[in-house]
């Protein structure tokens, strides 16, 4: 099985109230199960990047398309790796998307 990063992108909001956050967690539980043995690393969300250009210059906002989080899970191919994302419960929310690439094994 080969490995593929998922990174999640897109500029929403966590949930402050305690019940979206349950559900929202509970959406990602459900989903990491559903996956079972897939999931080799669970990953995280992440703040806010910067984005270093080819001269140096910085940009503080993440980029044109800012990166929410990440996961790692394993895959037949890159199709099979689509087909576990599209159930991904950030793709609820219209401003995020799930770019998939695969892991390339250097040593």
């Amino acid at each position: 099985m080969a490995k593929f990063l998922y990174v999640y992108h897109g500029s929403g909001k966590m949930p402050t109230d305690e019940a979206e956050r349950k559900a929202a967690m509970d959406a990602w539980t459900g989903w990491y199960g559903k996956l079972g043995q897939a999931v080799v690393d669970g990953g995280n969300p992440v703040g806010m990047s910067k984005t270093v250009l080819p001269g140096g210059k910085v940009e503080n906002n993440g980029g044109s398309n800012p990166t929410a989080g990440y996961t790692i899970v394993e895959a037949k191919d890159i199709d099979d790796a689509v087909i576990k994302a599209k159930d991904c419960p950030i793709l609820t929310n219209p401003a995020f998307t799930v770019e998939i690439a695969p892991i390339i094994e250097m040593m």
